[in-house]
């Protein structure tokens, strides 16, 4: 595995890096302090398996510079770690594309399980920033819903922006978003990062 670890406080750098070797002990972690740091790294990395980005660091504008970032390197999954718990910000993340949402307040185990998550393909959603999607377990909830309703539900929790499910479902967006206004109505959420959420939990991904 090789990562970019992206923080201008290198003594968090050190931490995660050995939280990291402890996942993957012949894990290569490349280290950036600044956005420009991350995308000359990421430049001359292409075989980048995932980048993890702190928010306020030198460089970052939020939201806009994470997009740029994804727009530029769109095979390079990015998890993004912050110390900002804003479940707003979560989900215009998530929305944009992001493989997962770890809070520098986590628990060394929970940063664990994170990155376990995010690098078998997953995505990590704080459960604490998320509503009443994270209390459903009965996986009988799924039958509800049309065929075409669980491709495009499978597909936001694979961490699909709506333009790609467009895409890969050949259908317009607006069509998109009628599935989706429809799985969050029968499902009882009331956005797309807690329909993921509960996607994920009942294993359609």
């Amino acid at each position: 595995m090789k990562a970019i670890l992206a923080d201008d406080h290198a003594l968090f750098r050190d931490g995660f890096a050995l939280l990291l070797k402890q996942l993957e002990p012949q894990a290569t972690v490349l280290e950036a302090a600044s956005l420009f740091e991350v995308l000359h790294q990421a430049g001359q990395n292409a075989d980048t398996d995932l980048v993890l980005l702190d928010l306020s660091m030198p460089g970052m504008e939020g939201v806009d510079s994470v997009q740029d970032l994804l727009n530029r390197f769109p095979g390079i999954p990015v998890v993004i770690l912050s110390a900002t718990e804003s479940r707003p910000l979560v989900e215009a993340l998530l929305e944009i594309g992001v493989a997962g949402f770890i809070p520098k307040s986590s628990s060394s185990q929970i940063m664990f399980s994170a990155l376990r998550l995010v690098l078998s393909g997953g995505i990590y959603i704080p459960p604490q920033l998320l509503g009443s999607a994270a209390e459903i377990t009965d996986g009988s909830v799924l039958s509800r819903l049309t065929d075409r309703q669980r491709e495009v539900l499978r597909l936001l929790a694979d961490g699909k922006t709506n333009k790609q499910i467009c895409r890969d479902l050949d259908l317009s967006e607006g069509t998109v978003k009628v599935h989706l206004n429809a799985v969050y109505r029968v499902l009882g959420v009331a956005n797309r990062t807690e329909a993921a959420l509960l996607a994920r939990r009942l294993n359609l991904v």
